[in-house]
């Protein structure tokens, strides 16, 4: 599409961002409500599962439709995505228990990878590497301008809606962003002599299925040692196995192993998982700490991460419109992991609103400096006929990270908590209550629960309805509750920051090769390529 005007690719562009928005911020305006939520519907021990299989779904998604799209064009899929994503976020707000809330959740997560794959990739397929790295920063800056948004939105909706129209309020705007896809999106034919490689599709996504579900259910479900986790990933290894095996042989790979020799394509893909494996697998239960820890309402605990979209935003860019204007890029992921990582680690020791708050500023700041790098290193790598499949395939890596990085943190977050609990309850004398009437000890054992603290009007309102001699046992009790909360979340914070650090340290291996300033690659300069990456400055 390099051939178009400057001012139809403009049009498209708008197109490709309405779209954008529209996925992200049905993503972003739940993430403060979703404590609530949780709370209202009764599941808090299922709370890592409506993350999961929206993540799940959307993962199988992208790297499934990176391959088609390059087959039948962008368009289909854009579109397709859409409307998936519609009905799931209108039958996700009719939920009635979480079993449903999981279902629902896991088709937007289809029709939100379908989006997310192709709207990259579209910006690929528009602009030459080096002008990418503009737009890539104007992508980032679009998400993040959903997370500022979205979160304080969502906040007080909750507060003071029914929470069925977090899913609900934006659909206007998917049926906007559908007809301007329709309309606007050139459409491309398809590639006669390309063939859709079934097998490859089916043996990869029992691959990623059995790998997801091992990890969500370890140390939760079942026992890590039992034989349920070890069959799923015995089975995930066993496909695995078998997938390279096809992959190999397959005429249009619907991931080709080739891509895996380039180191380039290979580190980054590394760094995107460890990197969403920790920020996700943390900020996933930052509201745990404003809502549960500190008290803060849904639309509060919205204007503390405000901060970090802001910073992103602002970051991203300017950091895109520096690696256009210099063609330089390494740097800015070796400067901006450090700085994540200080984010994290202020996280895992925070004890106010104010220290979340500069934390989520300094997290902002390094996510927006370091997160446009990566993406934009796989598509340079590449040849423009495998533009699709690099892209989902960084994409399938970040998606990998997260989804484990949430089930890993949630298993964390669980197993500390409880242990936590019983500490506090075995070094008190106060909360024994044998000797209390039925329904007055049943009162008081709600208060042994986490999810209390996670719906502060039904805790005022509980509270009330207790005779004024055992209020000061109850602000123990919750005291308590809140301690053991607080020593959990430090604990995810600084096992998600373990993994930046990591990230980091792989960011030096990173080799920089000079940023195309055109989509097309003649057959001839192929070695030229390979000979620019071996004198990498």
């Amino acid at each position: 599409m390099e051939h178009l005007s400057h001012k139809r690719k403009m049009t498209i562009m708008f197109a490709i961002i309405a779209a954008m928005f529209f996925s992200a911020i049905n993503q972003t305006i739940v993430s403060t409500a979703m404590p609530r939520i949780i709370a209202v519907l009764s599941g808090m021990e299922y709370y890592s599962w409506v993350i999961t299989i929206y993540m799940l779904t959307s993962t199988l998604a992208t790297v499934l439709v990176g391959k088609l799209s390059d087959i039948y064009g962008r368009k289909p899929f854009i579109l397709s995505g859409i409307v998936i994503f519609m009905i799931g976020a209108f039958m996700t707000g009719f939920s009635k228990d979480i079993f449903q809330l999981i279902i629902y959740r896991g088709i937007q997560g289809v029709g939100a990878g379908i989006i997310m794959a192709t709207v990259f990739t579209a910006v690929g397929d528009l602009f030459s590497p080096r002008e990418r790295g503009k737009w890539t920063g104007v992508m980032m800056a679009v998400f993040g301008f959903s997370s500022v948004i979205g979160p304080t939105l969502g906040g007080w909706l909750v507060d003071n809606m029914e929470w069925k129209w977090l899913f609900w309020i934006f659909l206007p705007l998917g049926v906007i962003a559908f007809l301007m896809i329709l309309f606007l999106f050139p459409k491309v034919e398809r590639k006669p002599s390309e063939k859709i490689d079934y097998l490859g599709s089916l043996l990869l996504s029992i691959t990623i299925v059995t790998l997801l579900l091992g990890f969500t259910w370890a140390g939760s479900q079942y026992d890590w040692g039992s034989w349920q986790i070890l069959g799923l990933f015995g089975a995930s290894a066993l496909s695995l196995v078998l997938f390279v095996l096809v992959e190999r042989k397959a005429k249009s790979p619907v991931l080709p192993l080739s891509l895996f020799r380039n180191d380039i394509v290979t580190i980054s893909n590394v760094i995107g998982f460890l990197m969403n494996a920790g920020m996700m697998g943390a900020l996933i239960y930052l509201p745990f700490f404003v809502q549960g820890v500190e008290g803060i309402s849904p639309t509060y605990s919205g204007y503390v991460t405000m901060p970090m979209s802001i910073g992103m935003v602002i970051m991203s860019t300017l950091i895109g419109r520096q690696i256009t204007k210099t063609g330089k890029y390494k740097r800015y992921a070796v400067v901006g992991l450090p700085i994540m990582i200080a984010g994290m680690l202020i996280m895992a020791f925070m004890n106010s609103v104010w220290l979340a708050v500069v934390a989520m500023i300094v997290f902002g700041i390094g996510l927006g400096v370091g997160m446009p790098v990566f993406s934009l290193t796989v598509q340079n790598a590449v040849k423009p006929t495998e533009l699709g499949v690099a892209t989902s395939s960084s994409q399938l890596f970040r998606n990998l990270g997260g989804t484990i990085g949430i089930a890993v943190m949630g298993t964390i977050m669980q197993s500390a908590l409880v242990r936590n609990m019983k500490d506090a309850a075995a070094s008190s004398t106060g909360f024994h209550f044998e000797d209390l009437d039925p329904e007055m000890a049943q009162k008081l054992a709600d208060f042994q629960n986490p999810e209390m603290l996670l719906d502060q009007p039904k805790l005022e309102q509980l509270q009330q309805t207790l005779p004024a001699d055992v209020q000061p046992l109850i602000a123990q009790m919750i005291d308590t509750l809140r301690d053991a909360l607080s020593s959990s979340l430090t604990v995810v914070f600084l096992a998600g920051t373990s993994l930046v650090v990591v990230a980091m340290l792989l960011s030096f291996f990173l080799r920089e090769i000079p940023l195309r300033t055109s989509n097309k690659m003649p057959e001839p300069q192929k070695e030229t390529l390979e000979g620019s990456r071996l004198n990498t400055v």
